[in-house]
């Protein structure tokens, strides 16, 4: 008895202590389109390019590379796309090309 609660107190003092990384992602609605940057990398050699994924209403694209001088983005098979107006390009150099 004294084992187990021992191992129980253990482990609720570990669970407390050791907290886990939370995942951020920051959102937001444009022309009723919720869109959310899960995860954003900015490039060292060309300042004005971002490596990003997002999601928008919930369904989640890959890494895709966004060109705020060009306004483009290069999905993950290459192909060169403009930016939709107010799409995730536009949210994404707005909000983070200053």
């Amino acid at each position: 008895m004294v084992k187990f609660l021992i191992t129980v107190l253990l482990s609720i003092y570990f669970s407390l202590t050791f907290t886990q990384p939370v995942q951020a992602s920051m959102c937001r609605t444009v022309n009723d389109n919720k869109i959310c940057i899960l995860s954003i990398k900015r490039s060292a050699k060309y300042h004005w390019e971002y490596r990003a994924s997002v999601s928008i209403n919930g369904k989640k694209t890959p890494v895709e590379i966004y060109n705020c001088r060009r306004r483009t983005k290069i999905d993950s098979s290459g192909k060169i796309k403009r930016f939709e107006k107010n799409g995730a390009g536009e949210l994404i150099c707005r909000l983070l090309d200053k």
